[in-house]
């Protein structure tokens, strides 16, 4: 079960992390490279939407097995879901990139 409360708190620290970095867009992919799950969290009609920028592989074997499993994850704020599917794209690894 997701914990909306614990997501925003996460989304806080990422974005402290990065606005201190020097080098920003170094500091996002240190932050997505060091969690096994991240998802992008934005405003959506319902509340709060989500998006899984990393990590979906490990959900998916969750929701299967039925069963409780331990991951590192964090969150990222981002103004919408065009937003976070961009985020995902640009820092997939190369070889899982599709061509435009």
């Amino acid at each position: 079960m997701l914990d909306f409360d614990e997501l925003r708190e996460l989304a806080a620290d990422v974005r402290i992390f990065v606005d201190i970095a020097e080098d920003k867009a170094e500091a996002l992919r240190a932050v997505i490279a060091a969690y096994d799950v991240v998802l992008a969290i934005f405003p959506s009609r319902e509340g709060m939407g989500l998006h899984v920028i990393k990590g979906s592989d490990i959900l998916d074997k969750i929701a299967k097995s039925r069963t409780n499993a331990i991951y590192s994850h964090t969150a990222i704020a981002v103004p919408d879901l065009e937003h976070a599917e961009v985020l995902k794209y640009l820092t997939a690894p190369a070889e899982g990139r599709i061509a435009a």
